[in-house]
């Protein structure tokens, strides 16, 4: 280890670094002063980003390697992990109100979120196998403890046996296909098995261990038939840790797909595109379908992220540049949408009641014109219509598929896209032409109102001048 692999990895080790500071600070704050470990971790997201930008690499073609090539730093891995951190902020602020509401406000929920940044910064940077398990675990265990974070909750503990359970076997199986395709190819760099798998590319062992590697995508993408755990999860957790873990992770879990699919393992492209192709079209399929017949708004968002992330598989599936780049926006473009949508649901929820049914957004337009606005900018930007970003994100998809000859895919995905409006459009017909059923106010800190209209608005503005994200994702590329 050199000086410089500490400082191509300074922002790992200062998100590190803080959040073992903030979890030793919360010890000593009493609870009318526990405002102030929100404020140290939005903070920290700052200076991480900061050194992020301060140092940010702007050309594809420049590639920084630390700790013996285990961790990599490029472009792609920078841009992922700016837009982390402004997600990751965003949350942290949404969470305060919640926290405060529900008599969760514990800085726990902060190191833990930390924590799971830090994981996804490593499998964003991943460069061998070791550091993707690593990232990957560390993503894991945090999210186990935050789904549980509600001890008091029956649904909440359920929902994180369930998710513990099924996320080890995933982590299981993920990890079997490692060690295969470690035995064939001798060595733990993902540049190394490029290399190899090139010289074995028919062999049998090598293409079982991708099988298993794409299920363990397959599992943190949250897509079809490996969904099952996404829509306890999401209803089960507090909304503060669901909206958390429909972000974050996806972009980590995009991150892992292109480190392991395409920097590892490019010479079998035409196995994974393969597998990769049943699972998009089934989750497109099932995701929009289930989310119809759902009158939780929670278990809803959860089948409309299983259809989002087979949206994104499109992209990589296509095995381009333009595709990669057309699902990193993607993928950006869905961490911002969910985590809007979520803030909404937050905002209108009361003590001890989450506004979860989707009869709670009666009338909203009539208690609160801004917020309905909001959650109308949210709710067409997902069902993709023009202008909103949502929409040039489906397209991009949809024309790197094009362009590979998957007219067929590309049909079903238009199909669906049109099935799936319907239940975004539901929303905003109870928002705008229903009679409210409450007339509580509808109430939530300034900064907490500031944020989530700048999160509205930004489906409006990165549709509009979409161009400056896109070529931020093609130089990636």
């Amino acid at each position: 280890m050199t000086a410089n692999d500490l400082f191509i990895a300074l922002p790992e080790l200062f998100i590190l670094g803080m959040a073992c500071l903030i979890m030793l600070i919360d010890l000593y704050l009493p609870d009318n002063r526990r405002g102030m470990v929100s404020f140290i971790s939005v903070m920290t997201l700052v200076f991480a980003g900061i050194m992020v930008m301060r140092w940010q690499v702007t050309d594809a073609a420049t590639v920084q390697y630390a700790f013996n090539e285990t961790f990599v730093r490029d472009s792609m891995a920078d841009v992922l992990k700016l837009f982390c951190f402004v997600v990751l902020g965003a949350i942290f602020i949404y969470a305060k109100h919640y926290l405060r509401m529900f008599k969760l406000f514990q800085g726990e929920y902060y190191v833990l979120s930390l924590f799971l940044l830090l994981g996804a910064m490593v499998l964003i940077s991943a460069a061998s196998l070791l550091t993707v398990y690593l990232g990957l675990e560390l993503i894991s265990l945090s999210s186990y403890a935050l789904v549980a974070l509600d001890r008091d909750n029956r649904r909440g503990s359920e929902a994180a046996m369930k998710y513990f359970i099924l996320g080890s076997l995933a982590s299981g199986l993920l990890l079997y296909g490692l060690s295969m395709i470690y035995g064939v190819t001798g060595t733990l760099s993902l540049s190394g098995i490029s290399e190899m798998a090139a010289l074995a590319s028919n062999n049998i062992t090598l293409i079982f261990g991708l099988v298993f590697v794409v299920i363990g995508v397959a599992f943190k993408l949250g897509a079809v038939p490996f969904h099952m755990w996404v829509p306890d999860v999401y209803h089960g957790a507090p909304a503060a840790v669901t909206m958390l873990i429909g972000s974050v992770p996806k972009l980590a879990a995009f991150a892992m797909a292109i480190r392991l699919l395409d920097n590892g393992l490019s010479p079998l492209q035409d196995q994974w595109m393969g597998m990769l192709t049943v699972l998009a079209a089934l989750s497109i399929i099932i995701g929009n379908l289930v989310a119809i017949a759902q009158t939780n708004l929670k278990r809803m968002l959860a089948y409309s992220t299983i259809s989002h992330m087979g949206f994104m598989l499109l992209g990589i599936l296509s095995g381009t540049a333009q595709g990669y780049s057309a699902a990193m926006f993607y993928s950006i473009a869905y961490a911002i949408m969910s985590t809007g949508a979520f803030a909404v649901l937050i905002m209108l929820s009361r003590a001890g009641v989450e506004a979860e049914n989707l009869d709670d957004y009666k009338g909203l337009n009539q208690r609160s014109p801004l917020l309905a606005a909001v959650m109308l900018m949210l709710m067409f930007s997902m069902a993709g219509i023009p202008v909103f970003v949502g929409f040039f994100a489906k397209w991009l998809v949809i024309q790197a598929i094009l362009d590979v000859g998957l007219l067929w895919l590309a049909v079903l995905a238009v199909v669906f896209s049109v099935i799936g409006s319907f239940y975004y459009l539901r929303v905003v017909k109870l928002m705008y032409f229903d009679e409210p059923e409450t007339e509580v106010k509808v109430t939530a800190p300034a900064d907490f109102r500031f944020v989530l209209t700048i999160n509205g608005l930004a489906q409006l503005l990165l549709g509009i001048f979409a161009n400056a994200l896109i070529a931020l994702c093609v130089a990636s590329f």
